[in-house]
């Protein structure tokens, strides 16, 4: 496996950072940037021309990763060659939030078969419910082939999101990158680093990723009181704020986000499914448990890559922890660089919702929320 990075901005252009003379070789390129620039067709063109028998995909973002670097308005193109491996897409529109779950079947039904060992999802960040979608792509895969990935992003605007493949960026599409091959080992990882806090709430009234109610009163309500003068500026301010999900009958939480609320009923729209009847709790940030938790991933995707010296890593983190950082975020990054040594490349993006298994071995993925999420490549 071979790869090599180029940027774009307004500023300088496409300036490509290495090479290794991929050009005409290289069969899969990840586009991670900004909205507004993929949606021009130009950009898309430009690298077409480059990279000429490669699948172009990727997302809108919340910022872009490259290397130990964040950047919010460019592009990062990020060329892969592999040696003795092969990979195939599929993609699907989504119309409707509830379609979530058939469009996962769907994706997995179009790419399993002899020798896939790995899914990546590329994902509408906000006409979706990432709980359904995973939950579909894990019954028809019987829980036999990982998956990991995430949700496209639009910085803490909650306006648009677009999905490449080969052409211009869309919105209201998923897109699933099948890896096959017995000389490819993936691994992964994901863990997040907040610190839940209060008593556990019931979720009295919800549907879906919906919820109406905790503890018997309206939801919003509650969260605006908890927020206090960040509720002003929901729901961005959300990010800052999630919920831990205790699972029923497992030791294991996971994180949910917000993004969007309802003033008329007093709802809140999350990332992935609230179950009615499980109990929830505030969450809080400390930058330095959340570095921590950047380095739990990478210490967790090693072990089931069983390397610590992978080829490519994809880093997907969400934004979220991108605010609560600030002026930190590149720490997370510098961690992870410590841990897989100078020779892995780093590419990436911030996001509105990681997807991937809780634990090493165990491929049955989940939603992931205010995560560093991780996969990793690497050929033998």
């Amino acid at each position: 496996m071979k790869t090599e990075q180029s940027i774009y901005s307004e500023a300088a252009g496409w300036v490509k950072k290495n090479d290794n003379n991929l050009g005409n070789t290289a069969q899969l390129v990840f586009l991670f940037g900004n909205k507004d620039m993929l949606k021009k067709q130009q950009y898309i063109d430009y690298v077409r021309n480059v990279y000429p028998v490669a699948h172009l995909v990727g997302c809108s973002t919340s910022g872009e990763i490259f290397q130990e670097e964040v950047f919010n308005e460019n592009i990062v193109c990020t060329a892969v060659w592999f040696e003795k491996s092969t990979i195939d897409i599929a993609i699907e529109p989504i119309d409707n939030v509830e379609d979530s779950f058939s469009v996962g079947e769907k994706l997995a039904e179009a790419l399993d078969r002899e020798k896939l060992v790995h899914i990546m999802i590329f994902a509408e960040g906000l006409n979706i419910n990432g709980s359904e979608l995973t939950k579909g792509l894990n019954i028809k895969l019987n829980d036999r082939v990982p998956v990991t990935g995430g949700l496209a992003g639009d910085q803490a605007d909650f306006n648009e999101t677009v999905i490449i493949h080969n052409k211009a960026g869309v919105k209201n599409l998923v897109m699933a990158v099948g890896f096959y091959g017995e000389h490819l080992q993936v691994g992964y990882g994901s863990m997040g680093g907040w610190d839940s806090f209060g008593v556990d709430r019931e979720v009295t009234r919800s549907k879906g990723n919906i919820l109406y109610e905790l503890d018997g009163h309206p939801a919003l309500e509650l969260y605006k009181k908890y927020l206090g003068d960040h509720a002003a500026s929901l729901p961005a301010s959300a990010l800052l704020f999630p919920l831990s999900l205790r699972l029923k009958d497992s030791d294991t939480s996971l994180v949910r986000t917000v993004l969007a609320v309802n003033e008329d009923d007093g709802s809140m729209i999350f990332a992935g499914d609230i179950p009615q009847g499980e109990y929830v709790r505030l969450m809080k940030a400390n930058s330095d448990r959340l570095i921590d938790g950047a380095n739990g991933a990478a210490e967790m995707s090693k072990v089931s890559l069983r390397s610590a010296s992978p080829d490519l890593a994809i880093l997907i983190s969400c934004v979220g922890r991108k605010l609560v950082l600030k002026q930190r975020v590149e720490e997370e990054l510098e961690i992870i660089r410590d841990s897989f040594g100078t020779s892995a490349t780093l590419a990436g993006f911030y996001s509105y919702g990681e997807i991937c298994p809780i634990r090493p071995f165990e491929p049955h993925c989940e939603l992931h929320n205010q995560t560093m999420t991780i996969t990793l490549f690497k050929e033998v």
